[in-house]
């Protein structure tokens, strides 16, 4: 009766309160979707929903038990999800900002002309090409996070984007088709740049290094990265260290724009 009573008078402060709470729970399991840490998250929930039980059950012996590993444990946890927490607080400082602005956006009043100048047509043209060729190749563009701490492990550059400049970097005779470039409104900032690269997420055996290192530079900031296998001449695209799935060159070429826009 008292917990009948507890939800008729609740708030709107408490559905306030719920739904940051389910808020923060969504954004830890989409940071650790995919990795080991998810096995340790979905036992934690599992402990605490069991820790909740037994305090309402006033079950007192096994609510101290389950109440001690909860206090102690929390140490552990920090340790334990230590990358997360780190990727969780670079999303809400940063990467989140671009979401928000997309947000906002789709509301008339508040839209604002964006003009991003890189030329889309042309690295979409280059990456064509050298996906019937299988040349490899790694292309970031930067957005509302500056990349410049990035740049600085490759190449300083300054060159206008054109499709024969983005073959010719990544011909495979090239000094500077290893790593990754950074374009940003149309000029390429560096090549040979080194990127973070994930090894927690289980993606297929058949992607290699380049697509780890997009999902690495993806989910650590709010870049884009295209990448094009040199097994398979196949276009990846990436987003919030995800695959982005498009139906062919034209769609991507499309979805790039909007994205960068």
């Amino acid at each position: 009766m008292d917990i009948l009573n507890d939800i008729i008078n609740l708030d709107f402060k408490d559905f306030v309160d719920v739904f940051l709470v389910a808020l923060l729970l969504y954004y830890a399991y989409k940071l650790i979707k995919g990795t080991v840490a998810i096995n340790i998250f979905i036992g934690i929930i599992i402990i605490y929903g069991a820790w909740r039980l037994t305090d309402f059950l006033n079950m007192e012996l096994l609510t101290g038990l389950f109440g001690g590993f909860m206090k102690v444990g929390i140490i552990a946890l920090i340790v334990v999800f230590q990358p997360e927490i780190r990727k969780f607080l670079l999303m809400v400082g940063s990467t989140n900002f671009g979401r928000r602005r997309e947000f906002f956006q789709k509301f008339s009043f508040l839209k604002t002309e964006t003009n991003n100048s890189t030329d889309i047509d042309a690295v979409i043209s280059a990456c064509a090409k050298m996906s019937a060729s299988k040349t490899g190749a790694l292309i970031v563009f930067e957005r509302n996070n500056n990349l410049d701490f990035l740049s600085q492990s490759g190449d300083e550059m300054n060159i206008k984007v054109t499709q024969p400049i983005i073959e010719s970097i990544f011909f495979k005779n090239s000094p500077l088709h290893d790593g990754a470039i950074v374009v940003n409104n149309n000029i390429v900032k560096a090549t040979r740049v080194i990127l973070p690269v994930n090894n927690e997420k289980n993606i297929p055996k058949r992607f290699g290094l380049r697509h780890r290192a997009a999902i690495g530079v993806t989910e650590k900031t709010d870049a884009l990265a295209l990448a094009v296998s040199e097994e398979t001449g196949h276009i990846s695209y990436f987003k919030d260290g995800e695959f982005i799935v498009y139906k062919n060159t034209t769609e991507l070429n499309l979805m790039l724009k909007r994205d960068l826009g």
